[in-house]
């Protein structure tokens, strides 16, 4: 009997999960290709065969998601798997007429499928859009919940841009542990904060050995989510944070929608800089799509150190990188903080240099400022000489990384850091009834 030949439409994350759950070691199918978008330096590896399993002995080739029409009809593919995030709902349905036109099918996984379960209690952050401010609130709730004497491991969405064998099962407790692992830019701005505040993170390729090495050490497993993907565990409690400053997205995007429909507890976050008539907007999508969830507002505390220096100075503003890429913001937390200041944004398109000069290409909406794009040492490197290029005095850094310690610059580079503000304590009250609900989760 002829196997399903598949292609898994993917970014490096929630491909490799999908496929570890449903086709690894499935004699019923045959991946013959991942392929590669949103990510660069992606396309033209492999899986490797260690990951891979029985079947596969070179293991899975990694190609642009641009051949993706020659590659269903040469490979006589029968099925085309959607595996990655962050899309409008309309160009995913371009990607599944793509499949449809050359001859295959097309299919989105649902939970039930890719969820593992936790021998411990699950406490789910995920968004409808990538720079939601899920990053804060993860924060926020991992302290919260330390602080009650429960011991949390917080394992994060996959950003295996390395050595995927090498990556398969990821521990960062230090910063030493992340050099080590030759972290790049991204994957630190999601794991240094969580170390900082002294929480352990797990991540890597092979979710199912990385749950269970979390299990070992933990009450409460955290799961943070990446972009706005759906979660790789079965949640006990569902946080989903919405985005007023793109007011409409919680039920445009995929697969953010899915996740605010599924949410138990809706976030509207940044309420202290939005319009309020955009955070009424999400409030009201949220009574409509998914009426049984409890919605709270919070707020995004933003700090810099002596502020007053930054009045009438030349800075350029760094910003998170998929915040300003895949996610589509033209601002984040250091251009408000040099707005309310009186800085001076310079524009870094100007001095941009290498792949930095093509991310204004291929992201047209960016201006003035400076995405913190990382994923291999040449960009770090890039991103180096964009910074030494500029005209300004000041580096505003509004990425979650220490960037003092990647590169180095001429100028002061002036951290901004944000924080979860928990109005009401709205989220603290429902974590309370989390662990009222789950006492086999021990106090220390």
């Amino acid at each position: 009997m002829r196997r399903t030949r598949v292609v898994l439409l993917g970014a490096a994350g929630r491909d490799f999960h999908d496929f570890n759950l449903l086709y690894r070691g499935n004699d019923a199918f045959e991946v013959v290709a991942f392929t590669a978008a949103q990510i660069p330096n992606i396309a033209g590896r492999a899986y490797p065969p260690s990951l891979a399993g029985p079947g596969y002995p070179r293991g899975i080739p990694i190609v642009p998601e641009a051949e993706l029409p020659d590659l269903i009809r040469r490979e006589k593919v029968d099925l085309v798997v959607m595996a990655y995030s962050d899309l409008p709902h309309l160009e995913v349905m371009h990607k599944a007429s793509i499949a449809l036109a050359a001859g295959a099918s097309f299919l989105m996984p649902g939970p039930h499928g890719t969820e593992l379960r936790s021998t411990k209690p699950v406490v789910s952050i995920c968004a409808v859009r990538t720079g939601a401010g899920k990053s804060p609130l993860t924060r926020y709730i991992s302290r919260y919940l330390r602080s009650q004497g429960r011991r949390v491991a917080i394992v994060r969405h996959p950003m295996p841009y390395g050595d995927l064998a090498a990556q398969a099962v990821q521990r960062f407790a230090t910063m030493d542990d992340l050099d080590r692992a030759h972290c790049t830019i991204e994957e630190r701005e999601e794991y240094e904060p969580h170390l900082r505040d002294g929480a352990i993170v797990f991540a890597g390729v092979d979710y199912e050995p990385i749950l269970r090495a979390a299990e070992k050490e933990a009450d409460i497993v955290i799961w943070d989510g990446g972009n706005n993907d759906l979660p790789f565990f079965a949640p006990d409690l569902q946080f989903v944070v919405a985005d007023p400053h793109r007011a409409g997205h919680e039920l445009s995007y995929h697969p953010g929608e899915a996740n605010f429909r599924k949410a138990d507890v809706i976030v509207v976050s940044k309420t202290d800089s939005a319009r309020p008539e955009d955070v009424r907007h999400i409030e009201e999508s949220a009574a409509r799509a998914n009426p049984r969830a409890t919605v709270v507002r919070g707020g995004l505390g933003l700090a810099v150190p002596d502020a007053e220096r930054l009045r009438n100075r030349k800075v350029i503003v760094v910003e998170d990188g998929p915040t300003l890429t895949h996610g589509g913001m033209t601002f984040g937390a250091a251009t408000l903080v040099a707005e309310a200041h009186g800085a001076v944004i310079v524009d870094a398109q100007r001095s941009a240099v290498g792949s930095l000069a093509d991310v204004y290409v291929n992201y047209p909406h960016l201006r003035r400022i400076l995405p913190a794009m990382g994923y291999s040492p040449t960009q770090v490197l890039e991103l180096e000489e964009t910074i030494r290029g500029s005209e300004a005095e000041i580096v505003l850094d509004g990425s979650p990384v220490d960037l003092g310690r990647l590169v180095r610059v001429p100028q002061p580079i002036v951290p901004v850091t944000y924080t979860y503000d928990d109005l009401d304590r709205r989220v603290a009250g429902i974590l309370d009834q989390f662990l009222a609900r789950h006492p086999s989760a021990p106090s220390a």
